[in-house]
């Protein structure tokens, strides 16, 4: 089985459907539980996946006594069923709306740049000359990396740490938007802004507002603290959106950090409400790029290239 196998072999012999069976299979960990969640025999379900992994010359899963467990080789089949199937879907709501829209371009972005820096991207796409319908999710960057590996979304805009993509470099594009810097802000009448400078120390002693556990921004603070030497403080309220944190710092229930791209751009700072603490050292900035998977050309991503004038 290890002879190599041209890609019109497996268009000839694998369908839609074994690629739903492969992720049944490996969704429920047994032939058993698969085949009634197909609805199929169990020696029905066993010929088949044998069909499959004779079509690719290798083995999918491992027979053990407790059930079936995905080879190394499996794993990437997998990963790219999923990426099939979702795109499969997505192309049916796509050729469903094409009498009104070209394309449907799914982006997923973290609630600071959805908020800021994207509202005159997706206009530039949604008012350009190709009609285009927008599908964006704002969410922590994590989850939003994870749905761009499952092929749920076209493209990320994001700021990310590489060490969350060393181990898939080669699945993904990375193109360099501009950077961010983050500022620690609190209401105007904190007597913290009127100093000249202000260590990490100091800050450990206030009540933070903080984005959720787990998030870019949380982890940001964290590090900041760490790097201080002082405990990282527990907030007193958490939020994932930096424009409703402003809102809670300007209503003076704590000191907060935020993108400054954020706070250039939000009402509370025009108004005066809110200020930048000047902190020693300066929370480290943060680079926001388009993240996109590898592979053949996508005219969704080339609408969005044209939109961030990339091309």
């Amino acid at each position: 089985m290890s002879a190599p196998i041209e890609p019109d072999h497996l268009v000839a012999k694998l369908r839609f459907r074994h690629l739903r069976l492969l992720r049944e299979v490996q969704a429920r960990g047994s032939l058993r539980a698969a085949s009634q969640a197909l609805n199929l025999t169990q020696p029905a379900l066993s010929k088949a996946l044998t069909e499959i992994e004779n079509a690719f010359g290798f083995a999918l899963f491992l027979r053990t006594a407790r059930g079936l467990t995905l080879t190394a080789q499996g794993e990437v089949v997998l990963r790219g069923a999923n990426l099939l199937l979702e795109e499969l879907g997505h192309l049916r709501t796509e050729a469903a709306a094409a009498d009104r829209y070209a394309a449907s371009v799914r982006i997923g972005a973290p609630p600071f740049v959805a908020q800021t820096y994207l509202p005159g991207v997706i206009a530039r796409l949604v008012q350009g000359e190709t009609p285009v319908r927008v599908q964006l999710r704002e969410d922590r960057v994590p989850a939003l990396i994870l749905a761009l590996r499952r092929g749920e979304l076209d493209a990320l805009i994001t700021t990310f740490p590489l060490r969350m993509l060393e181990s898939e470099a080669d699945a993904f594009q990375y193109i360099k938007l501009f950077e961010v810097q983050f500022a620690v802000v609190a209401a105007a009448g904190h007597p913290l802004v009127r100093s000249r400078r202000v260590d990490w120390t100091r800050l450990s002693r206030e009540k933070w507002v903080m984005p959720a556990e787990g998030s870019m921004g949380r982890k940001l603070i964290e590090d900041c603290f760490t790097h201080a030497g002082v405990p990282v403080p527990l907030p007193v309220i958490e939020s994932t959106s930096p424009t409703t944190s402003v809102q809670f710092v300007a209503a003076s229930l704590g000191i907060g950090i935020v993108p400054d791209v954020a706070l250039l751009q939000h009402s509370a700072l025009q108004a005066g409400s809110v200020k930048q603490i000047r902190v020693m050292p300066e929370p480290p900035s943060s680079v926001v790029a388009l993240i996109f998977r590898e592979g053949p050309f996508s005219p969704r991503i080339a609408l969005l290239k044209e939109a961030l004038g990339l091309e």
